[in-house]
Order: structure tokens, then sequence, then C-alpha cells
């Protein structure tokens, strides 16, 4: 009799209470958003600083990280000249959150500010300006924050050195016929900090290309080596094309030294994408 009542039960049940009998499938649904959202969630990391500030390219659908402490103030600063539409978050009752602005004319800039009352805390923001959306997922800590954040606009740069290049009608210029949704932006750049020191580097598929400071001019050329698994260093050929070194090739891990007794050394690094190996 039990074994015979059990199914009818649940067929009743499932009848009488349909809520109940969707819940299975809700489960993986929930799994799913959150593998999605993690994989869309950059961390901050050692070699983002710069001067104290956490620098993150941004790009479309990118989720931030920013972690924040009870007694401290972290600013987020946006773009200069970008004007701020409006701030919204999940939980405006444990975080502190409000705006200011610096400078003027074309340098003037928006800070968010945000703080929170006590550790343990977890919400996000949607910052929504005339230019574009942030999405920032904040994070308190008993003691460690950010005390700033700010981005770099990778695709905005490159076109902007298309149009100065265009302009100018000089030489092909580096970004020339380049798909801009191909170019992969995720390099960590690590080791001395030389006058020379790269500011970026990124690639399209077939070539790498490195681009310094304008004080290279006035320097010494690093040479560049291509460093393997084992830790071997091997010099590679590439063009000198204004600021940048062109590569053309792919690789993961390479260096550029300069010296001998006291030799400068910065390492650059490819971070591949997410669920691709050896890209």
């Amino acid at each position: 009799m039990k074994f015979a009542f059990l199914p009818a039960f649940a067929i009743l049940a499932a009848a009488a209470f349909p809520a109940i009998a969707q819940t299975a499938p809700a489960r993986s649904t929930i799994e799913q958003v959150a593998v999605a959202t993690r994989s869309a969630t950059v961390e901050p990391i050692a070699s983002g600083f710069v001067s104290g500030a956490q620098v993150y390219a941004w790009s479309e659908g990118t989720i931030f990280q920013v972690y924040a402490a009870p007694g401290l103030v972290t600013d987020i600063a946006l773009q200069p000249g970008e004007a701020l539409v409006a701030v919204a978050s999940g939980d405006t009752a444990r975080w502190a959150i409000g705006d200011t602005t610096s400078g003027s004319g074309e340098t003037r800039q928006t800070h968010v500010l945000v703080k929170p009352f006590s550790a343990g805390l977890l919400t996000n923001l949607v910052i929504t300006t005339d230019r574009r959306v942030y999405h920032v997922r904040l994070v308190s800590t008993s003691g460690t924050a950010l005390s700033s954040i700010r981005w770099t606009y990778p695709q905005e740069e490159l076109l902007a050195l298309r149009r100065k290049a265009e302009a100018a009608q000089a030489a092909a210029p580096v970004a020339a016929g380049l798909a801009i949704e191909q170019l992969h932006f995720n390099y960590a750049i690590s080791g001395d900090k030389p006058a020379w020191r790269p500011l970026r580097a990124f690639d399209d598929g077939a070539k790498t290309y490195i681009e310094f400071p304008a004080s290279l001019s006035a320097s010494e050329a690093p040479p560049l080596f291509l460093v393997d698994g084992q830790g071997k260093a091997v010099l590679v050929n590439y063009r000198l094309r204004e600021r940048y070194y062109v590569v053309d090739r792919i690789f993961e891990a390479a260096e550029l030294r300069l010296g001998l007794k006291k030799q400068q050394v910065v390492r650059i690094d490819r971070i591949a994408p997410r669920g691709r190996r050896g890209a």
C-alpha cells in the first residue's frame, strides 16, 4: 500500500503546488548564472597597480571587483570628461555611496566614493555615464581596501591612434587593418620599472604589439627575448614602429632586457582568455 500511495501523492502534490514542482530546473539555472558571473568578473592584480590605484582595462560586460573596508573610502574614478548619469546599488542601507568631481573643463573627472559600514558585505554598483556602463562588484573586508581604481580604454586609444595616423597621412599605423573586436589586451607586465617600461601589450591573433612611453626615443631601446616553459630566453625579431614593437607572432612570455652588469628586466606574460589554453 505504501508503494502504491507515494506516486499518487506526488502527482497530487505537483498539481496542487505547481511552483514546488518546478523548483528542480531552477537550481541548474542558478548555477549557470553563478558560473557566468564568475567568468565575467576580474580581480585586482599586483601588476595592475599604478601609484596606489588599481587600473583595469575597460571592456563591455566585464564585472570589476573592488575591495573596501569600514572606516576607509574607496575612490572609483571615471574617465576625464565623462559625465555621470546615475549610480545604482544593490545595498544602500549598509554602504555609503556618493560622488564628487575634480578638475575643470576637459580634465573634469567624476569620482564615485564608496564605504561599507561593516566587513563581510557583498553588493554591486551599476554606474551609467554618457559614454558607457560600469558594472562593479563590491566586497567589504575587515581592513583591506583599494584606495582607488580607474580604467584604461584600449579600444578608444587604438581608434585615436588610427585617426591621428590618417590625419597626418603618415606611414601605415600600428592599428591599420586591425579588427578591434578581435584584439586581446590581457597581458601582465611585471619586473623592473625603467623609464622605457611598456605601457601595455596586445595582439590581434597573429601579431603582438608592445607600446612604450614617449621617452623610449630618448633612451636605448631594450632587446626582446622570448621565454619558454623552462625559462630559456631566445632573441626574437621585431620591428620598431613609432612607440611600438611589432612581433610577427603570439608569445606566452617574453622579457625586455637592457644592461650588462646591472641588467633591467621587464617581463610580459600573455593571459589566455577564459576557457582557452595556449591561444
